[in-house]
């Protein structure tokens, strides 16, 4: 390549892209030396390589087709992250957040911009709407530093799809009037419009997902498959009449259900984001600034300071009210603050349409615009301004929570005491039970997972063979969602010698073993269930029937003994089944008998999942459940063994029953750990004799958060 005519900016695709890259490696990390978030750090490399900096780079079609994605990226990101449950329960305060953010800011500017800058009324309701969006510019920030789950992250982010509609709502209803077409058909087009995109993403999306995930196992399938979507809705959405945004973040709403948190495909779509797509929105947006324009004239000097004034003080005044109606922390009303002071693609979008909208001339030929070249210029300082305070104080105030957690909560599980081993007899049945395993583990355990395959001493070459290529399979899944299994691979001529012998060596927790598809609970199976890994007291025992991806099962029926939650090893296998359904975001329906669901209902109080919950104590009704359950459902059974206090004659029955009903469906049977017989009766005793089992439920809430 000859570089002796090299001219800027900078043409040869290899060197932009190189430029690019050089910028995303080395920009975060030489600020984050003097205490910039590197959000901030995109956005000023961005500044300085772009035309209004040295120009190495001009801002063509692509910086912005690919800085565009990462916009959709982020919002996708924020609902795919969202928890629904939490954001199910919080729909009130996000409708309240929704609503300070944008009059707030919404009067501030209309009365600034009618009796400050002298605007006429129309070009102040276009003026004012720019100051009520914003852009979530500094989430994935906050998803890094793992606050994303915090409720005042979750009623911003809803917060912020209501500010946005309402301010492009405004925006399209002032455009329509300069032209003339604000009538009843305008209003009817636009009411259908949104929607029939409403019920298209939200509803016809995770039937297209599900039966997508049920037919491609192909990785790369599955990721190009949510980008697809991700278009698809922004597409969908500006046909409706509203922003591409509130497509994507829709589509992610959508998605939420099928994409687990702990799972190999998450990692991939937080990890391509985060490393290409996001910095290149962040780099594009610093294109845009050109701090020059701040010293042009007076005017634009003044219509600055007010865009800025208005916009961060609009935003932090709706933080404050927001806070304080709903009792949020300091810490938790800064982050709503610096979530939505950003100010970048909603505002320039809204700020060029009015520019490019001319309603008459001066007496000098030159063209009236509804918004002036002064509201422009202002626009890209308000955009350096907001992002920077909007990076500064999210970094500031997450940190403060991250904190305050760490102080006031216990954790759901030590990952030092936490150890689950995978036993993977069956090649076909690898997949299904890392991915459990995956959803059921603690957050915070990324190491303490295991995984074994037996081979009989007299095995030959080829079944050694065998047993390496299943460990490296479960291996691999684990390493692509940041999660190291440790492959044992053990030669003993009784298998469940060989792995009780395991369990002792590696203080195992949890024990997971697959029931072959194929043949169901067979007698021989249930023979070793029983005669062999059952015997083992200390561990909690999980068989599961894995037929379709754990990631399409839309709700799970759990159901419990009567007396299931005076057993030892009650709590630690109920949190397996919440995490499993927040990691996964599927609904779950208990029954149980009145005091086991008495003290199930007094977690739900401390932490949210999506559950219900139906007093049940007659086993053989059992069908009444099965007769509930839908194609995409599947079933946990909480079992016992004979000697424990939860065990019901019915159990002996339950593999036969499964054999017949459930050969097409998920299964999970957990059998909870006991004690030596001496410790097992009494703690069955003590336990059995507290009355105040909401007290239980209040102390066991804390860790199960």
């Amino acid at each position: 390549m000859d570089f002796s005519h090299l001219t800027f900016p900078l043409e040869d695709p290899v060197l932009k892209f190189l430029v690019v890259l050089i910028i995303i490696l080395f920009a975060p990390l030489l600020l984050n030396k003097i205490k910039v978030p590197h959000l901030l750090g995109l956005i000023i490399a961005g500044a300085a390589v772009g035309p209004n900096g040295f120009n190495i780079l001009a801002r063509d079609s692509s910086i912005v087709v690919t800085g565009t994605t990462g916009l959709l990226y982020i919002m996708f990101l924020a609902g795919l992250e969202i928890d629904l449950a939490e954001f199910k329960k919080n729909k009130w305060k996000s409708l309240g957040f929704g609503g300070y953010t944008f009059v707030i800011p919404f009067i501030l500017g209309i009365l600034t911009a009618y009796y400050f800058l002298d605007f006429n009324l129309l070009t102040s309701f276009l003026f004012a709407s720019l100051f009520s969006s914003h852009t979530l510019i500094s989430y994935p920030m906050v998803s890094k530093m793992g606050v994303a789950k915090n409720a005042a992250v979750n009623i911003t982010v809803g917060g912020t799809m209501i500010t946005d509609i309402l301010a492009l709502l405004v925006l399209a209803v002032v455009v329509g009037m300069t032209t003339g077409e604000v009538n009843a058909s305008f209003w009817i087009q636009l009411s259908v419009g949104i929607i029939l995109f409403g019920a298209v993403v939200l509803f016809g999306f995770p039937i297209i997902g599900r039966w997508f995930f049920k037919k491609v196992e192909d990785k790369i399938s599955q990721y190009i498959f949510l980008l697809v979507m991700i278009y698809l809705a922004a597409l969908l959405a500006e046909m409706a009449g509203i922003e591409a945004i509130i497509g994507a973040f829709l589509a992610g709403l959508a998605m939420n259900r099928l994409i687990p948190q702990n799972s190999a495909l998450m990692n991939r779509v937080d990890f391509v984001g985060n490393a290409i797509f996001i910095p290149f929105f962040l780099i594009s947006v610093g294109m845009l600034i050109d701090a020059k324009v701040f010293f042009k004239d007076f005017e634009t000097i003044k219509v600055a300071l007010v865009m800025i004034s208005v916009s961060i003080g609009g935003k932090y005044l709706a933080s404050v009210a927001t806070q304080r109606t709903f009792s949020f922390t300091k810490p938790e009303g800064g982050i709503i603050f610096g979530l939505s002071s950003a100010s970048a693609a909603a505002t320039l979008a809204a700020v060029m349409v009015g520019y490019n909208i001319v309603i008459g001339e001066t007496e000098t030929g030159e063209p009236i615009r509804l918004l002036n070249e002064s509201v422009l210029n202002g626009s890209i300082l308000l955009i350096l301004v907001s992002c920077t305070i909007s990076s500064f104080i999210t970094q500031t105030n997450a940190e403060k929570i991250i904190e305050a957690d760490n102080e006031n909560m216990i954790s759901e599980t030590d990952p030092d005491d936490e150890r689950i081993l995978l036993a993977l007899h069956y090649e076909k049945t690898v997949a299904a039970m890392t991915n459990l395993a995956l959803l059921l583990k603690s957050k915070k355990n990324t190491e303490n997972l295991f995984a074994i395959n037996v081979i009989n001493n007299d095995s030959n070459e080829s079944s050694e063979k065998n047993a390496g290529k299943v460990l490296d399979n479960s291996v691999r899944i684990g390493a692509s969602a940041d999660v190291k299994i440790t492959p044992l691979k053990r030669f003993d001529n009784d298998v469940q010698a060989g792995i009780s012998n395991e369990i002792k060596e590696h203080k195992i927790t949890d024990l997971l073993i697959a029931v072959d598809p194929d043949k169901g609970l067979s007698a021989s199976f249930v023979f070793n269930l029983y005669g062999g890994y059952l015997n083992n007291f200390s561990v909690n025992t999980l068989v599961y029937h894995a037929i379709q991806p754990i990631s399409t099962v839309q709700k799970y029926f759990v159901v419990l003994p009567e007396n299931a939650h005076l057993e030892a090893g009650f709590f630690h296998s109920l949190l397996k089944v919440w995490n499993i359904a927040r990691n996964s975001g599927s609904k779950i329906e208990f029954y149980g008998g009145a005091k086991t669901i008495k003290v199930i209902e007094n977690i739900r109080a401390k932490v949210n999942i999506d559950a219900s919950f139906i007093i049940f104590n007659d086993w053989t009704e059992m069908q009444k459940i099965f007769d509930k359950m839908k194609d995409d459902d599947a079933f946990i059974l909480f079992m016992a063994n004979r000697e424990m206090v939860s065990f019901l004659p019915q159990m002996q029955n339950v593999p036969a029953y499964l054999n017949e009903y459930f050969k097409n469906r998920n299964y999970l049977l957990i059998f909870p750990y006991r004690k030596n017989e001496t410790e097992y009766r009494k703690h069955t005793r003590d336990i059995g004799n507290a009355d105040d089992f909401v007290e239980i439920g209040n102390i066991v809430g804390k860790i199960f958060k």
